[in-house]
């Protein structure tokens, strides 16, 4: 697992997130997470979508399903929530650390977004159907809490389907030092697990697993974008270049954070995970809770 060199407590995220609102905002929109392109055509916008609805997929919307309740663990501007109250029914409550966000995502029927620490959400047990947590558990230091309150909201036979930023097992020194880490610190994570650790927290959790994906090479172009729409908007938009340059802009470090991500990705050092648990039934076997390959585990 990936350290900072400071510890991220909730507070800096949600300062992060308030302080960099209007830049996220105009660089990415309100899904703030990865695009997925599968062919390579996509638009940046379709391909956020994209994702959410690989997630949806995984957590079993549609397919003639009812309704469902789901939660939304970092639910941003609750953009993903949104799509799936839309297209599925769902019911969704969704958690941020950051005010503004949670303003910005404003009300939809169906939407029900608190602003607080999953970690010590008041949620009743058993309530959902399904929970998922796109880009949101790096920033939780007590990964094992964040599992354990998914596993503790699900129905039995819910699904949990985690995106994540995921160090490489077997990341080198220099990729330590000059991506991950920083990395980590500025972007505030709390920090960075490696994919055998997600399966082991999951795991002592209660959880099994279902399937898992690495999608880095059909997420990574997301960080190049997004580097060349903030470069130009510095060239256009003086907001922008007073918000970067002023030493009162506490998180203007992130910036630093785009050409790492790139190289990240590039080296190998990082990966993008895609995961999907379920919580068993009373009674049932657990199967491909290992390490071990199963037919649902596998990269694509």
């Amino acid at each position: 697992m990936i350290l900072p060199d400071r510890a991220q407590h909730p507070g800096d995220v949600a300062d992060h997130y308030d302080e960099l609102d209007p830049i996220y905002r105009a660089i990415w929109g309100e899904n703030v997470h990865h695009g997925l392109w599968r062919t390579g055509r996509e638009s940046p916008t379709e391909a956020v979508e994209a994702l959410s609805d690989h997630v949806g997929a995984l957590l079993g919307l549609g397919d003639d399903t009812p309704p469902r309740k789901l939660i939304d663990i970092g639910c941003g501007y609750g953009a993903t929530a949104r799509r799936f109250a839309a297209r599925h029914g769902a019911s969704v409550t969704g958690y941020t650390l950051s005010s503004e966000q949670a303003g910005h995502g404003g009300a939809s029927p169906g939407i029900d977004i608190h602003v607080g620490d999953w970690l010590h959400n008041d949620l009743p047990v058993g309530i959902a159907d399904g929970a998922y947590a796109i880009e949101s558990s790096e920033h939780m230091a007590d990964k094992a809490g964040f599992f354990a309150q998914a596993f503790r909201v699900l129905k039995p036979g819910g699904r949990l389907v985690v995106c994540v930023w995921l160090a490489d097992e077997d990341a080198g020194p220099w990729a330590i030092r000059h991506l991950l880490e920083p990395i980590c610190r500025e972007g505030r994570l709390a920090s960075m697990g490696t994919r055998g650790e997600y399966e082991l927290w999951a795991r002592q959790a209660g959880f099994t697993l279902l399937s898992y994906e690495d999608v880095s090479r059909q997420v990574r172009r997301t960080w190049t974008i997004c580097a060349g729409r903030f470069t130009r908007r510095l060239l256009i938009d003086p907001v922008y270049m007073r918000l970067v340059a002023s030493p009162r802009t506490r998180n203007r470090i992130f910036l630093l954070s785009l050409p790492r991500l790139v190289l990240a990705y590039r080296t190998g050092a990082m990966h993008y995970g895609v995961f999907a648990f379920g919580k068993p039934v009373q009674g049932m076997i657990a199967l491909g809770s290992g390490r071990g390959p199963t037919a649902s585990n596998r990269a694509i």
